[in-house]
């Protein structure tokens, strides 16, 4: 069960994964450029990679000390802050096309491949996001009691394997780019950043009074 807490840390890790979410949802659109062993980078990786796994970071640092209540709530909070930005940013990309058309902005909406595109964006994270760090939360939980590390790695793993695979399939099918090399090459790439953030896990999990932490 949740413990009581100062709602200014549970205020920081909503903000955390509202701006994870956004940057996260403008980056994967930006194929990484340049060439390592022959290996053209722009046909299997985007910049998104590196950013979306913070959003479990968040999750589940907010999962070890606040509990699963609290890591759902900043979930909710976070996908609707981030998702919802990212429409109203395809909205005012329509409106400026609306202006220069005469289309309605509904219409620009459609016709524009950029709005379209933002707007297909923030559907497909939303659906992926959602249901990944629901997944993860609950993986986390059941492994709260094992050493510190096997409950964000497992859950942080699963959890990028069924986002990539939802996102990018609702993303970029059909569209004639890359999308499946996109998704192994942001997956191994998430899989590197996982390793990374397990110490920053550990030290912000230190960084809140241990008087806060759920451990059951």
């Amino acid at each position: 069960m949740d413990k009581r807490y100062p709602a200014t840390y549970l205020l920081f890790s909503i903000a955390a994964m509202g701006a994870v979410i956004l940057m996260s949802n403008e980056l994967v659109q930006h194929p990484v450029q340049g060439v390592i062993l022959g290996i053209d980078l722009s046909a299997v990786l985007t910049w998104g990679a590196f950013t979306y796994p913070v959003a479990f970071l968040v999750t589940d640092t907010t999962n070890r000390v606040f509990g699963v209540g609290s890591a759902r709530r900043v979930v909710a909070v976070g996908f609707a802050l981030g998702v919802g930005l990212t429409i109203v940013r395809a909205l005012v990309i329509a409106s400026g096309v609306s202006q220069g058309t005469g289309l309605s902005i509904w219409e620009a909406l459609i016709e524009d491949p950029d709005a379209l595109a933002m707007l297909r964006t923030a559907v497909a994270s939303g659906s992926a996001f959602l249901v990944a760090q629901l997944i993860d939360i609950k993986v986390f939980d059941l492994l709260r009691e094992k050493a510190w590390w096997k409950a964000p790695t497992a859950s942080s793993l699963l959890g990028s394997v069924i986002d990539t695979a939802i996102f990018f399939s609702l993303a970029f099918a059909g569209t004639g780019l890359p999308w499946v090399t996109w998704a192994i090459g942001d997956f191994c790439a998430k899989l590197l950043m996982i390793a990374l953030l397990l110490y920053p896990f550990k030290l912000l999990v230190r960084f809140y009074p241990r008087s806060l932490e759920v451990t059951t």
